[in-house]
């Protein structure tokens, strides 16, 4: 029975993605299946979204990489897909050959990256692809030279799907090992990000947890201590207690506010499966701290699996050689987990 169908996006062309995916795409490769050689997961079709260009300015970074198992295809279907299990399906979203400054994200950069996860998520919504693997974008380049206001790839995302703004029907969660953590808010200033918390958008982030993920539920708290019963903060007393009530009358397996200082220690020893963290840093400080590079970025509520890793462009190093395809390999391994069920 064929394996799942995988769509790797390019990232920005002038960073780290496309080595990184030419190396992780190798290493399964060389095993001789579409396997990883440490991993029981199931056999999966490969198709590379990216500009020819922009591999081509690290082909000689990646000297094992199979080009004789690059198939360029035009438009894509899942039959052929399919068919090219063996080999690497190559998808140019630009189709025009052009010199890649690598390390410096310029406007072409910013259309390469976002025309790659245009046509990942055009596949996804289709049926063609089962998921989508994204590599890191330039926020800053995107929004400066073609989208004002962009702020990631999840956003974007749950808009191309026609979900809710950030908290109602999809989350930003982050799957490593021994820890699983979901974020309230995101992308924005802290101040903001405070002010998004309240009850509503706390009730909706629980239920999308519950809803995509399901188990036991941790909600960080916003004051030290969680508030100390209102000593150091009122917030929780007035706003989270209340509403991890209200959220277990509604049968979600929620516990807290808990002291977000212990909280992902505890996460740590199992006694959640999940934490709730109510804003950027809160969360991923924890994550990158006890697993940097081996965490999968995960969105949940959309009608695809989308994955990423969890590092940035890496501009600096971009064209040394020294990129590192460790994480994006481990994220290949996730996301077919995460379709196996």
């Amino acid at each position: 029975m064929p394996g799942p169908i995988l769509a790797l996006t390019q990232g920005d062309p002038a960073g780290i993605g496309p080595e990184i995916l030419l190396r992780s795409v190798a290493a399964r490769t060389a095993a001789g299946t579409a396997t990883s050689a440490t991993s029981e997961v199931p056999t999966h079709s490969t198709l590379l979204i990216a500009e020819r260009a922009a591999l081509e300015a690290v082909a000689a970074l990646v000297p094992e990489f199979p080009w004789d198992r690059l198939v360029e295809v035009q438009s894509p279907d899942r039959a052929t897909l399919a068919r090219l299990a063996g080999q690497i399906a190559l998808l140019d979203p630009v189709g025009s050959r052009r010199r890649i400054e690598l390390g410096r994200s310029r406007a072409a950069d910013a259309h390469g990256a976002m025309a790659a996860l245009d046509a990942g998520i055009t596949l996804a919504r289709a049926g063609t692809v089962d998921a989508i693997v994204t590599a890191p974008v330039a926020k800053e380049s995107i929004a400066t030279h073609l989208l004002p206001g962009f702020v990631g790839h999840t956003d974007y995302l749950a808009a191309a799907c026609g979900l809710e703004r950030y908290g109602r029907d999809y989350l930003m969660a982050f799957l490593a090992p021994g820890m699983q953590v979901a974020l309230l808010t995101v992308h924005m200033p802290l101040r903001q990000a405070l002010d998004r918390i309240g009850r509503e958008s706390v009730l909706e982030a629980l239920a999308c947890l519950e809803r995509h993920a399901g188990g036991r539920i941790a909600l960080a708290g916003i004051n030290p201590h969680a508030g100390e019963s209102g000593l150091l903060g009122s917030e929780e007393t007035e706003v989270l207690v209340p509403t991890v009530a209200e959220a277990r009358q509604r049968g979600i397996d929620v516990r807290g506010p808990e002291s977000a200082d212990s909280l992902f220690a505890r996460l740590a020893r199992e006694e959640f499966d999940w934490v709730l963290a109510l804003y950027h840093d809160q969360g991923l400080i924890a994550v990158k701290s006890a697993s940097f590079g081996l965490a999968t970025n995960w969105t949940l509520g959309l009608p695809f699996v989308r994955t990423s890793v969890d590092h940035g462009t890496a501009f600096a190093i971009a064209g040394t050689g020294r990129a590192d395809a460790a994480p994006m390999t481990a994220v290949f391994a996730t996301t077919l987990k995460l379709l196996s069920g």
